[in-house]
C-alpha cells in the first residue's frame, strides 16, 4: 500500500457523552472534558429513556408514570451535566424517548457530532449495564468515531504522550490512522504503529518482521516524520493479546484502531467477542473506534 499523502488535522466541535447516570459512564466525563479543551469543544450530555418502564407494573403506562421517569432523567442529566471540573466548557443536556443504539446515527447526523465519549463496565453476559451492553453496538455502528473508557482504566489527568495504532491485516487503516496521527500531533506525543502477526515458527520471524515493519513504514506520511519518529512494532500474540501488551509495556495513553461495522444476527450475543472489544474491556487506557 503506498503511503499516505498527507494529515488531515481533525476537528471536534460537538463531543457527545452518553450516559446511564451509572460510574462507568461518569468515569467517561474526564476524558470527554480534556478533549473539550483541547478542541474548544462543545458538550452534549446525552441520555435516552428506554421505552419500557423501568419497573414492571400490571397495566399500561400512564402519562403520570411517565412524566415521573422524564423528570427523574431530567434531574439526573442536569447533575451530570454540572460537573465541577467543566470550568467554562459549553454543555448542553439532551434527553430523549427511545432505544439509545437506534437513536445514536440520528443525533449524530442531527447535532454535528464529531466524537463519541462513553463508559462501559466492559462485562459480559447478564451481568452488562446498559453502557455495558451497548457500548460495542455503538461504536460499530455510530457514524462518528468513538471513545470507549472501559473498566480497567485509572482516573487522574489524562495527558497524551503516547498513542498506539494497531493494524489489523486486510483491513484499510486510513480511517483511524488519521485520527491517530492527528491526535498524536496536536498532543505531540510519541507515534506507535503495531501489527500482530501470529503462528510464525521461531525460524522465519526475523524476515517476516523485517518485511512487516517496512510495511508498516510505509503507511506513515513523510509530513508526519518532521514532527515525530514513529516507532513500529512486530508482535507474535493474537491480536487483542498483542495490542494489550504492547498498551501496557509501552504505557500508551490512547489505543486508537479500527472497527469493521456491525452485522447483527440472531447469535450474536452468543458470539465471542471480537478483538476491539476485548480491548476495550481490559484495557489500561481509553480505546479509540473508527468505523472502516
Amino acid at each position: 500500500m503506498s503511503a499516505i499523502p498527507q494529515v488531515s488535522r481533525i476537528t471536534l466541535k460537538n463531543i457527545l457523552v452518553p450516559t446511564d447516570f451509572s460510574p462507568a459512564s461518569a468515569a467517561a466525563l474526564p476524558f470527554a472534558l480534556s478533549l473539550a479543551r483541547i478542541y474548544g469543544s462543545t458538550l452534549l450530555a446525552y441520555h435516552v429513556i428506554p421505552p419500557e418502564p423501568l419497573e414492571p407494573v400490571v397495566t399500561d403506562r400512564l402519562s403520570v408514570q411517565d412524566d415521573r421517569y422524564w423528570e427523574e432523567a431530567r434531574q439526573n442529566l442536569t447533575e451530570f451535566a454540572h460537573d465541577r471540573s467543566a470550568g467554562e466548557i459549553p454543555f448542553k443536556c439532551l434527553l430523549e424517548r427511545g432505544d439509545l443504539v437506534d437513536a445514536i446515527p440520528a443525533i449524530v447526523h442531527d447535532r454535528g457530532i464529531d466524537l463519541i465519549v462513553l463508559g462501559t463496565h466492559g462485562r459480559r453476559g447478564v451481568s452488562k449495564l446498559v453502557l455495558g451492553s451497548e457500548a460495542e453496538k455503538i461504536y460499530r455502528s455510530s457514524p462518528c468515531p468513538v471513545l470507549t473508557v472501559g473498566p480497567k482504566v485509572h482516573a487522574g489527568e489524562w495527558k497524551l504522550r503516547r498513542v498506539l495504532f494497531p493494524v489489523e491485516v486486510g483491513e484499510n487503516p486510513e480511517p483511524a490512522l488519521n485520527y491517530a496521527l492527528s491526535l498524536a500531533e496536536e498532543n505531540e506525543a510519541q507515534f506507535i504503529v503495531m501489527q500482530s502477526v501470529s503462528m510464525v515458527p521461531w525460524q522465519h520471524r526475523t524476515s517476516v518482521a523485517d518485511k512487516t515493519c517496512r510495511h508498516l513504514e510505509t503507511l506513515v506520511p513523510e509530513a508526519a516524520k518532521n514532527w515525530c519518529t514513529p516507532e513500529f512494532l512486530v508482535r507474535w500474540e493474537h491480536p487483542a493479546e498483542a495490542i494489550l501488551l504492547a498498551a501496557a509495556e509501552h504505557e500508551v495513553d490512547l489505543i486508537v484502531m479500527g472497527v469493521r461495522q456491525s452485522r447483527a444476527t440472531i447469535l450474536s450475543s452468543h458470539l465471542p467477542w471480537p478483538v476491539a472489544s476485548e480491548v476495550v474491556s481490559r484495557a489500561p487506557c481509553p480505546v479509540l473506534t473508527v468505523r472502516v
